[in-house]
């Protein structure tokens, strides 16, 4: 039995598909079961299950009889906690997110939340591997409002250039780790197959939705936090990490952007 944390987001939805065409037994953890299940968001034969990874407490039913977690990290959740609860339950692997900037940028924010959370998973005593994706692809959705309305997108900053992943990608190489063997204490470095700037996804935005979507870097600092969809941070070369597991290329922002486009549109 595999338990799916987040498993109604970007990562958790295209993971749970993917185990599932596989013949994995497969828990969805939820905050609202009821609600996944009815809403379609937890496909059968999957099973949701409830939990807060905030409150390890709340997580002893949903990891009965589990073997293989898969650990995506809210920002807030109790990660200490979250493996403990696992160990107890006689869990035996974990699969869990991390960020590249653990590697590439580690005195960062997020690269010392990151290596926080990956410390907890290795002090587990749980065998592990530990995806170190780069800038998310779907970070872009935060655009789809503006670029609904005005095709449009206005940030203060046009940032560098990034080689944002798809989440599916991350899923197709959580589904190896998870399902096989040989990932155990294992670090995949993720990125898509090229670097992207900001201009090339509204582009490519635009390309998937049949209109002109244009990207405006105002030069104008609203706060001091990186509008999403744009890059902050010197980016990585593209890995081949994707390929090298999966078996397959990873996809780029072009593949991204055609198969969401409804959210644009």
């Amino acid at each position: 039995m595999i338990l799916v944390t987040g498993a109604t987001g970007n990562i958790g939805r295209p993971l749970v598909r993917t185990l599932l065409r596989e013949g994995a037994p497969v828990r969805a953890l939820t905050r609202d079961a009821a609600r996944a299940a009815a809403g379609g968001s937890v496909p059968h034969p999957a099973v949701a299950v409830e939990g807060d990874l905030e409150r390890p407490t709340t997580l002893p039913d949903a990891l009965d009889g589990v073997r293989t977690l898969f650990l995506l990290p809210t920002g807030r959740e109790d990660a200490a906690g979250v493996l403990r609860a696992a160990a107890d339950a006689g869990v035996e692997r974990v699969v869990a997110v991390s960020s590249l900037l653990a590697a590439t940028h580690p005195s960062s924010a997020m690269g010392r939340a990151a290596l926080h959370g990956e410390r907890a998973v290795l002090a587990s005593g749980l065998a592990w591997t530990v995806l170190r994706p780069w800038e998310f692809a779907s970070n872009t959705l935060a655009w789809a409002p503006a670029v609904r309305t005005a095709g449009v997108v206005a940030a203060p900053t046009a940032g560098v250039p990034s080689p944002v992943v798809d989440p599916a990608d991350i899923a197709a190489v959580a589904a190896r780790a998870l399902t096989e063997e040989g990932h155990e204490g294992r670090y995949y470095p993720l990125t898509g197959p090229e670097a992207v700037t900001p201009y090339d996804k509204a582009r490519a935005i635009g390309e998937a939705v049949g209109r002109e979507v244009k990207f405006d870097a105002t030069g104008e600092e609203r706060g001091g936090r990186t509008p999403h969809g744009v890059c902050g941070y010197d980016a990585p070369a593209p890995s081949a990490t994707v390929r090298e597991v999966a078996g397959r290329p990873a996809r780029t922002f072009a593949e991204w952007a055609r198969e969401h486009a409804d959210a644009f549109r």
